[in-house]
């Protein structure tokens, strides 16, 4: 099953092992790949899964420790495995729960499937060789080591990386970030000083939210930029009777949203989705990245927040003896000596990754990431690109993609909009190509919370109206193109070739 092949020289030891498919990335995204391959792979077919990291989990490795999920917890896994947590399904579960039921989940997909995990390992490159591709990475040791694997799935998913605290001119405040600075402990706990939180989106809410109930009473506002406006969590999940009657599933929220979009009315499509769906604690509000809050939630942080700046935060400076915040506007604001200054900023758009097509000529190199996205979740591509490559259509499903990291930059306003028509158009041609059992295993699937009956309508009424609502899919991608100067479009032959020798 495994051949290796050592050579020896004075710098480094180069090895190469053999295997059926080789799995970079053990995320959600990576996980989901394996639980698909697990259906079409025996035991007696080798899988590598390889990590830079030391242990499965992905991002949430890295990301700051108060993290809650946003969503009710079921539907956050791989394939439909079910979490072993004895919580209600409304429950949001914390870092390590999360982490814990990763591990739970690559357990499982062991059971089925041979899996050697080398955790540390860097992904170096990749080329296209006789019956599959040549895989390079470094391992821990700092040698080489070279893989030739049937397939090769890059799951990359986000690429979410730890922030950075800002630096300014000011050397009496101190600058921490959500990933050096657990808010509930240590010094920032210890101290009385007022604590100023720069951004408006998720992780600016989770911070805010954290310090508000763990500390009642202490001085903590909010520099929010635009602001953001979020998706009310009660809204798309829902508790006791409304879970059958009088809410919107979000399958059905999502043909509407479609329907409405034009590719180029984002304003209205923000107004329309914040009144109907939406909820946010700052009085402007100009972002929408998908976020999730509920009004519980929302009510709690406008409680206990002593001040709201709709500000862009540029530099914090000491002038005659005392210390100012300086914005974008050109406006100040004084801030006195030992606050906390914590940056909620950019992890989604901080990102700077090289272009790459989402699968190779050949179709035996899948890479799972938004330069060129397929759907609007991550995880979402993990499952459904994964059972198009084991079933050859990669190349065959005129799929259009989209870089959502130059749209990020381009036309943030119009990116929800656009991400949301990207998965309806490329649903419906992979729902005329794969098995239906390939969507009744999908447990990502956010309708899984409602009763049976009503989720089932929702899946008849796709498939009755997916083919009609596809020209007018397209139309609206092909405007957003356009408008925005960004990469959305099917595969072209070109871009495929170069996938497979893209490095990492």
């Amino acid at each position: 099953m495994e051949e290796v092949a050592v050579s020896v020289n004075s710098h480094h030891i180069s090895q190469t092992d053999t295997c059926d498919l080789c799995v970079v990335g053990a995320g959600i995204a990576g996980l989901n790949a394996l639980f698909v391959a697990s259906r079409y792979l025996g035991r007696n077919r080798k899988v590598l899964l390889i990590d830079r990291r030391p242990r499965v989990g992905g991002m949430w490795i890295d990301t700051y420790p108060y993290v809650r999920l946003h969503q009710p917890h079921p539907m956050f896994t791989a394939g439909n495995i079910g979490w072993t947590l004895n919580r209600e399904p409304s429950y949001l579960a914390s870092k390590d729960e999360v982490l814990d039921h990763f591990s739970h989940c690559l357990a499982e997909i062991k059971d089925r499937l041979t899996v050697d995990e080398r955790y540390g390992w860097e992904f170096e490159s990749a080329e296209p060789i006789l019956g599959g591709v040549r895989v390079v990475c470094r391992a821990p040791d700092g040698s080489s080591r070279t893989i030739d694997a049937a397939r090769l799935i890059k799951a990359y998913g986000l690429r979410v990386t730890p922030n950075e605290p800002l630096a300014f001119s000011s050397a009496r405040v101190r600058s921490v970030s959500p990933d050096s600075c657990d808010v509930r402990t240590g010094e920032i706990a210890e101290s009385t000083a007022p604590v100023y939180i720069v951004g408006g989106g998720k992780t600016a809410m989770d911070t805010a939210h954290t310090l508000v109930t763990t500390y009642p009473g202490r001085q903590v506002n909010l520099v929010a930029g635009s602001g953001t406006f979020f998706t009310d969590r009660d809204k798309f999940f829902p508790a006791g009777r409304r879970r059958w009657v009088g809410s919107t599933l979000l399958s059905e929220m999502a043909v509407d949203m479609c329907r409405r979009f034009d590719g180029a009315n984002e304003q209205q499509m923000a107004a329309w989705y914040r009144a109907t769906y939406g909820t946010s604690m700052t009085p402007q509000a100009g972002n929408f990245l998908l976020g999730v809050l509920s009004q519980a939630e929302n009510t709690t942080i406008a409680g206990g927040v002593n001040e709201v700046m709709m500000e862009h935060l540029e530099d914090i400076v000491d002038r005659d003896g005392h210390t100012e915040l300086l914005f974008r506007s050109g406006a100040t604001a004084p801030v006195e000596d030992g606050s906390w200054i914590i940056n909620c900023t950019g992890y989604l758009t901080g990102a700077d990754q090289p272009y790459e097509p989402y699968t190779s000529s050949g179709g035996t190199v899948l890479s799972i990431q938004v330069r060129s996205a397929t759907m609007h979740l991550t995880s979402f591509m993990g499952y459904f690109m994964t059972h198009l490559m084991f079933l050859d259509q990669l190349r065959e499903l005129p799929l259009y993609e989209l870089d959502m990291q130059e749209m990020l930059q381009r036309n943030k306003t119009v990116l929800p909009y656009a991400m949301f028509a990207l998965a309806q158009y490329n649903l419906g041609l992979m729902a005329d190509a794969m098995p239906s059992k390939v969507f009744r295993e999908c447990g990502l699937d956010f309708d899984r919370w409602y009763p049976w009956p009503r989720r089932t309508v929702g899946a008849v009424r796709f498939m009755l109206n997916h083919r009609r609502e596809r020209d007018h899919l397209r139309q609206v991608l092909d405007t957003v193109r356009v408008r925005c100067d960004v990469r959305c479009g099917p595969l072209s032959h070109g871009d495929a070739t170069a996938c497979a020798a893209a490095a990492g």
